[in-house]
């Protein structure tokens, strides 16, 4: 295609062709502009979240927490498996949030063994500012794709996704 934009992953796969003809290098971009995009989208995201004082898995926290609906709260254990980090990683943020002010640990009204960890008036306050402006810049970077193209490639992902994770 004459009219095609080239991009960084176009030239590995080109190298590829090169080197090694008989291989369906192609296939090659998919990946590679799937990883090549998140990093860049992942710089993007992090510079909203700074603006808030917060880098991504500090806004991933409160924002998971935000979105548990009334209470705002939840057990480490389901925090950890939602953000997909260990037990030891979860509490060491854990504290960093605690120690902020933007989240509290409170006795679990169900379970008297366990904790509960719950946004703070702050930390509530703050991921709404956040989410708003998270959401704002996501509008920005996704602009120049149509509805439908957004939306075709939200597809494209999600079948993808499915069909990693059921593998």
């Amino acid at each position: 295609m004459a009219d095609k934009k080239m991009d960084a992953v176009d030239l590995i796969v080109d190298q590829w062709k090169n080197e090694r003809p008989e291989l369906n290098s192609e296939l090659m971009g998919i990946p590679g502009r799937i990883k090549r995009s998140s990093a860049l989208v992942q710089h993007k995201l992090e510079k909203t979240f700074a603006e808030y004082g917060l880098n991504y898995w500090e806004f991933d926290v409160l924002a998971t927490l935000r979105r548990a609906g009334s209470l705002y709260s939840l057990a480490p254990t389901a925090l950890f498996s939602t953000l997909m980090v260990t037990s030891g990683t979860m509490t060491h943020r854990l504290k960093g949030l605690e120690k902020r002010g933007l989240i509290a640990r409170t006795a679990n009204p169900e379970d008297a063994r366990s904790m509960l960890v719950e946004l703070t008036e702050e930390g509530f306050q703050l991921i709404d500012k956040a989410v708003t402006a998270h959401t704002e810049n996501l509008e920005r970077i996704l602009s120049p794709l149509t509805e439908d193209e957004q939306q075709q490639l939200d597809n494209a992902l999600r079948k993808i996704l499915s069909l990693l994770e059921d593998a």
